[in-house]
């Protein structure tokens, strides 16, 4: 009787955790899909000739701001896929097209890279990164949660290019104009 409980518990815990980690993988996934959309509309919404904006002192440029993004996912994401990749985007690339195409092909690395994960293989210790292997859900979150930070500064560069950053589209956030208010001049 004790072995058929135990056997019950072990059998619910398994079934929760796989539950888990498919809702883990499914967060994942929707994050970075929702992210990619962000970070692509703000980089086009940009125009060309804003790319060398600085907002301030110590500032990188909104071109260095993509270029890092680029390089960043081209790491963490080409690790998790299997094709660790360069693109040197931040200090050798200066045009927006260079840019939005590093930007591209670094996406193209994270569509593989969170693809591939699921709730079987999600919490393996596979990608070497940060200095020893890691679980594949670990880097895919520091992924997310380092371009969240780097579109964080993008939508600041939008502003200051009287620009309304694609989160805030479609939500009053100044009607394309980039006022504060949304909109109204004050």
């Amino acid at each position: 009787m004790r072995y058929s409980l135990l056997i019950s518990l072990a059998a619910c815990s398994l079934a929760a955790y796989a539950q888990d980690a498919a809702a883990s993988v499914a967060a994942i996934q929707r994050n970075y899909a929702q992210q990619k959309t962000k970070i692509t509309a703000g980089a086009d919404e940009m125009p060309e000739a804003q790319y060398t904006l600085v907002p301030g002192d110590g500032s990188r440029t909104f071109a260095a701001v993509i270029g890092h993004i680029a390089d960043a996912q081209a790491g963490s994401c080409g690790t998790v896929a299997g094709t660790p990749t360069q693109l040197n985007a931040e200090r050798g690339m200066t045009t927006k097209a260079e840019l939005v195409a590093a930007l591209k092909k670094s996406f193209e690395l994270c569509d593989a890279a969170y693809a591939s994960i699921n709730a079987a293989n999600h919490d393996e210790a596979k990608a070497a990164a940060f200095g020893g292997p890691q679980p594949l859900n670990a880097v895919l979150w520091g992924n997310l949660v380092h371009s969240e930070e780097m579109y964080g500064q993008m939508a600041v560069y939008l502003r200051v290019a009287k620009l309304v950053p694609p989160s805030s589209q479609g939500r009053g956030g100044g009607k394309g104009k980039g006022a504060p208010g949304g909109g109204k001049g004050k």
